[in-house]
């Protein structure tokens, strides 16, 4: 009980003092003080897991696992909706050719059902099964890889994903890898690297056809070790449409570095490092920082 009451003690400090370091920043787009917290749910062989990013393999459907939840995707989406929490994303972790691929899509379905106009969705997103998406109560789509086709940008298949779900309802996922220097865009489950490297450009290119972008630093997601600090500068001086970022985040100096580094531009996910997912950053400590 002691060693308990000690770390909160110490977690409230880290809160304290993440917000002092934050409090000159501003929200271009969002015209608000705070960056918004957007929770996840990410199904792997059909359960709510945190995994390392960059060990996902299609290969017998494998990852290195952080967090394996006993509870169902309803369970977080219930939460999600008790907080007010929207925005958050549900990503299937399993391709369509996977054995696991219909036990992932039911849990991501009930989530979906369960709060309804709460949550995005992202895995395998195409013009073919978005409806079935949007009408199973997801406000946004995500979609990567239907876009990024053979190692660069499909304008066809953007064009068509626009026209099929309207700009207002598509996110475009950015994940990307760093190599040689530069971030790449990586698709199918982040194995994948494209042609197409993160830069203003591609995303003032890109902007005009979606209504935000969701970004995971694939090298250090689900580590919480630290976020990429090159990528998140880039990020924040975007501003023109909501950017989620996620990746790295593992205590609250992180996320005032997120926050100062990105110039309050950027909302944030945080997995394997929340209580929630078996780490040690509060939920509720998270919510105060992140003020919706």
């Amino acid at each position: 009980m002691q060693r308990q009451r000690t770390h909160d003690r110490i977690g409230q400090i880290e809160l304290d003092q993440a917000q002092k370091d934050s409090e000159s920043t501003y929200n271009g787009y969002g015209g608000t003080d705070f960056m918004k917290f957007r929770p996840c749910i990410d199904i792997h062989n059909g359960k709510v897991k945190q995994i390392v990013g960059g060990s996902l393999t299609d290969v017998q459907d494998q990852a290195s696992e952080n967090f394996v939840s006993e509870q169902d995707a309803s369970f977080y989406a219930e939460l999600y909706k008790k907080a007010g929490i929207k925005g958050g994303h549900v990503i299937l972790l399993n391709g369509h050719d996977s054995p696991y691929y219909e036990s992932t899509k039911e849990q991501a379905i009930l989530a979906l059902h369960t709060y309804p106009g709460g949550l995005q969705i992202g895995g395998g997103v195409n013009p073919e099964n978005a409806g079935e998406y949007l009408s199973a109560g997801a406000s946004h789509v995500i979609v990567t890889s239907y876009v990024f086709k053979d190692g660069r940008i499909s304008w066809e298949n953007l064009n068509k994903m626009k026209e099929t779900v309207g700009k207002e309802k598509l996110v475009l996922d950015l994940s990307c890898r760093r190599k040689d220097g530069k971030y790449y865009i990586v698709t199918d489950r982040w194995q994948k690297f494209t042609d197409v490297t993160m830069t203003l450009d591609i995303m003032k290119e890109l902007g005009s056809y979606c209504d935000e972008f969701l970004v995971h630093a694939v090298d250090v997601e689900g580590k919480a070790s630290g976020i990429e600090e090159e990528l998140v500068r880039l990020l924040g001086s975007w501003g023109k449409i909501p950017v989620t970022y996620a990746g790295g985040v593992g205590d609250f100096e992180d996320l005032a570095r997120l926050k100062k580094l990105g110039k309050n531009m950027l909302n944030v996910t945080i997995g394997s490092a929340l209580d929630l997912f078996g780490g040690t950053m509060s939920y509720e400590k998270v919510k105060e920082f992140c003020r919706e």
